[in-house]
């Protein structure tokens, strides 16, 4: 017997007990009877051992895995342990190559040159670079005085005059004649990458720090490689005796 059709007795047989014998039974109509279970049936009390919706979601979720997973074990030679079989081999042919490949490495934050257009003298550059700073254009402002660096290097012969150079390509050059700046080289290279090609907005304290690196780098300068002693005295000298 349902739950619906139980509320309906029970009703019914309280109805019976407190009408008297000899009167007749008492009958409900279909539709207030259909509208007591529902009242009834809503109470809490029935619904208060029911899954919650989560876990539900949950149920349907493990039983489509399940349920994916016979139909694929189905078609795979050796049933369900061919399935293991194939899988365990898929994540071992994965894990091996990750182990020679090694994770992804990040690519230079620029491939794009440095210079876009005609070529300009370092004063040249650093006249562009304090107009734009002055309007407060410190992306521009930012560009400009790393230009400014890199072609009063070029200036200097600390680096060769080479179109198509990067931001990062000229620091690291720069780096090996002026050791002492090679920090302050890369941190500017990288602000010049950012609004170049990042899509950051530079600030004005990123300009004073690239203006204070070209200022030190027009007074330093570069340390030559040791050169090693020649050797030819000392073989003539044996060739004597």
């Amino acid at each position: 017997m349902s739950l619906a059709g139980g509320v309906l007795t029970t009703a019914s047989a309280l109805s019976l007990t407190a009408r008297s014998a000899d009167e007749p039974p008492l009958t409900i109509p279909r539709d207030p009877a259909r509208e007591a279970a529902r009242r009834e049936l809503s109470k809490q009390m029935y619904h208060e051992n029911e899954p919650s919706w989560f876990q539900r979601a949950l149920d349907a979720f493990w039983a489509w895995i399940e349920d994916l997973f016979n139909s694929a074990s189905n078609v795979t030679p050796g049933g369900p342990l061919g399935l293991v079989v194939i899988i365990l081999v898929v994540v071992a042919v994965l894990g091996a190559l990750w182990w020679r490949l090694g994770t992804p490495r990040r690519q230079p934050t620029s491939s794009a040159a440095l210079f876009d257009d005609r070529p300009r003298s370092a004063a040249e550059h650093r006249s562009a670079a304090e107009a734009h700073a002055a309007q407060g254009h410190w992306n521009q402002a930012v560009q400009e005085r790393m230009r400014a660096i890199v072609r009063s290097l070029e200036e200097r012969a600390l680096l060769d005059v080479r179109p198509g150079r990067t931001a990062d390509e000229a620091a690291a050059e720069a780096g090996r004649s002026l050791p002492a700046h090679t920090d302050r080289l890369r941190t500017a290279a990288r602000d010049f990458d950012d609004v170049t090609y990042g899509g950051r907005t530079a600030t004005q304290q990123a300009y004073q720090r690239i203006a204070e690196l070209d200022r030190g780098l027009e007074s330093s300068k570069p340390q030559l490689a040791a050169s090693t002693p020649s050797t030819a005295p000392n073989a003539r000298q044996g060739a004597a005796e």
